[in-house]
């Protein structure tokens, strides 16, 4: 089995919730223990996905914005 497939394997929906038009998702990957959210928007066709810190992935659940800003900020 190649790395890509064992990673694609061990990422787990945690919980989604809607509101309006966005969709949000919580993640967690098994085989490095990290966390991560998606965002889907029914305007954008490409969902955006970034990690966030274990400890602070409920917290990044309900206010994905706050941590998306400090994940685009970081990548500069």
């Amino acid at each position: 089995m190649s790395t890509a497939a064992a990673t694609e394997n061990s990422m787990h929906e945690l919980a989604t919730r809607v509101s309006g038009d966005l969709e949000i998702t919580l993640f967690t990957d098994t085989h490095d223990n990290t966390t991560a959210i998606e965002l889907r928007h029914t305007a954008i066709k490409e969902p955006i996905s970034f990690r966030v810190p274990p400890d602070r992935a409920l917290d990044a659940f309900h206010h994905p914005f706050a941590y998306l800003e400090r994940h685009l900020w970081r990548d500069r």
